[in-house]
């Protein structure tokens, strides 16, 4: 399959603006709803329609109100929603640090909102749970977090008696959690990650049998452990479902071991049901910018990615996943600006403007990486680019690095002595000794010296022979936008290219 970036041939209309911790969800096969989510720190309510057939972006007028007078709900993210034939449903979620238990359906036949008034074994206020519809009829609803605690309940809402149930389940249970997803297979609801009591990031996958009353099956979790290639631990994923593959994308986790870090993913794993086991999936292109609490929708034999958030920046861009045979995918690439936090639309139009103007500064200045990009025949992305031309320098995760190994934070003065020091290391050391908190500086530092060494052989074009290609060096991770690309077994290749270029 191929990622293509959308650009203005793919759809018509006013585009969603950027968010994370949304809801994006198929009704029918003729729509996708986006609602609600959040942007620097500013929660939304907002509903954004792509209508499938006619290829159009639009924003509904919506009706009904709540006591308040205020149409629809209130602003939200990281809430659940889930649709049952033209129905919306939403429950719960977060506005600033307040749980909400309250409930709404979308009847978008009309585009009307209701505040639903329901029975039974009502749920306690949460987000970050995760519900998927059950035949044409009831929804469910497992764990999230209620601001004290992690929770594992399941909750079935009967959507035509309103009526919830909690799900009484025997055996073992999984650990209680947030930020997981979960997707209905057949007659099983799979939950697979998020973040578990204590904090722990989870990358386990389980499955839920006993949600159809006419199989007489007593209610029960297994714990399912798949051959093949699993995803890292990770919670804020999304976990799709499209013809006899389920798959998951990006996602949030922690890496290093003494000190812990934040690790965003834009890996795609497939878990193929008809093997039933892990794949990596293969992509041409280059992948989308990580990212976490994003959505991802299948329409037809494509899946629509919107939105997400990376630990700095909201993304507001859409992107197709697509299969080879796909008129799009032979679409020339394009190289996507760079991500930016979206601001107010002020703000926005500046901030749009001088990127702009940075940009085409930028080309002029990265013509020798534009030439490298013909020689080595490969798609660089921009933000490569710009990291592969960036001096070591005013790398601050390359410098931090250095301070900790050297000891005290290395002054102005001693940054060249420090991160040659830090060169050494990685000349000298095994890939089974390089810890996951070096591999960014490392990935980086691998494609500065890529850079640096041809500008010094660009006069002569000796690196690049094109009268002896057998002698071409062959960088096997230039294009790599972010080290959470890479998999364990890369690592003894990247530190033996990289000593390589150090040699050099």
């Amino acid at each position: 399959m191929d990622w293509v970036r959308a650009d203005s041939s793919d759809f018509g209309g006013t585009l969603p603006q950027p968010r994370s911790g949304h809801s994006a969800v198929n009704v029918g096969k003729s729509k996708v709803v986006v609602f609600g989510g959040l942007v620097d720190k500013r929660f939304l309510n907002d509903i954004a329609v792509y209508d499938v057939e006619n290829k159009l972006w639009f924003s509904p007028e919506c009706t009904g109100s709540d006591s308040d007078g205020q149409v629809g709900p209130s602003p939200r993210a990281f809430h659940v929603a889930a649709a049952i034939d033209c129905h919306l449903f939403i429950f719960g979620g977060r506005y600033g640090n307040k749980r909400l238990g309250d409930f709404w359906m979308l009847d978008t036949d009309i585009w009307q909102w209701s505040e639903l008034t329901s029975y039974g074994d009502l749920p306690s206020p949460r987000d970050f749970a995760a519900a998927s519809a059950i035949g044409n009829r009831k929804i469910v609803m497992y764990g999230g977090w209620d601001g004290k605690k992690w929770l594992s309940d399941v909750y079935i809402l009967d959507t035509i008696s309103l009526e919830w149930t909690e799900l009484v389940v025997s055996g073992t249970l999984p650990p209680p959690r947030c930020g997981h997803m979960a997707t209905m297979v057949e007659k099983r609801l799979l939950v697979f990650g998020g973040r578990g009591g204590g904090g722990p990031i989870m990358g386990d996958l389980w499955a839920l049998k006993g949600l159809f009353e006419g199989d007489n099956e007593t209610p029960g979790w297994t714990q399912l452990k798949l051959p093949g290639q699993p995803p890292s631990p990770r919670c804020g994923h999304t976990m799709t479902s499209g013809g006899v593959n389920l798959l998951l994308f990006g996602g949030h986790g922690t890496g290093g071991w003494l000190s812990r870090y934040d690790v965003y993913h834009n890996d795609c794993i497939v878990l193929d049901r008809v093997s039933v086991q892990w794949k990596r999936l293969s992509t041409t292109n280059a992948s989308p910018p990580a990212r976490a609490y994003h959505s991802m929708t299948c329409v037809g034999s494509r899946y629509l990615l919107f939105g997400g958030f990376d630990g700095k920046s909201t993304f507001g861009d859409i992107w197709w996943l697509v299969p080879e045979d796909d008129p799009i995918a032979k679409r020339s690439p394009s190289l996507p600006p760079p991500s930016i936090p979206f601001h107010e639309s002020e703000g926005a139009s500046m901030e749009s403007s001088s990127t702009q103007h940075d940009t085409k500064g930028r080309e002029k200045e990265q013509s020798p990486a534009s030439e490298l990009q013909k020689k080595l025949g490969i798609s660089i992305s921009a933000t490569v680019l710009e990291l592969m031309v960036v001096h070591e320098s005013r790398d601050e995760e390359l410098i931090e690095l250095c301070s900790r190994m050297v000891g005290d934070r290395a002054s102005n003065n001693d940054k060249v002595a420090c991160i040659q020091a830090l060169r050494e290391h990685w000349q000298q050391t095994i890939s089974s000794l390089i810890q996951l908190q070096e591999l960014g500086p490392l990935l980086r530092d691998y494609q500065r010296l890529i850079i640096q060494q041809h500008l010094r052989n660009v006069e002569s074009l000796s690196l690049f022979s094109e009268s002896d290609p057998s002698k071409q060096p062959k960088y096997q991770f230039a294009h790599i936008t972010d080290a959470s690309q890479l998999r364990i077994g890369d690592i003894p290749e990247l530190l033996n290219e990289y000593k390589q270029l150090l040699s050099n």
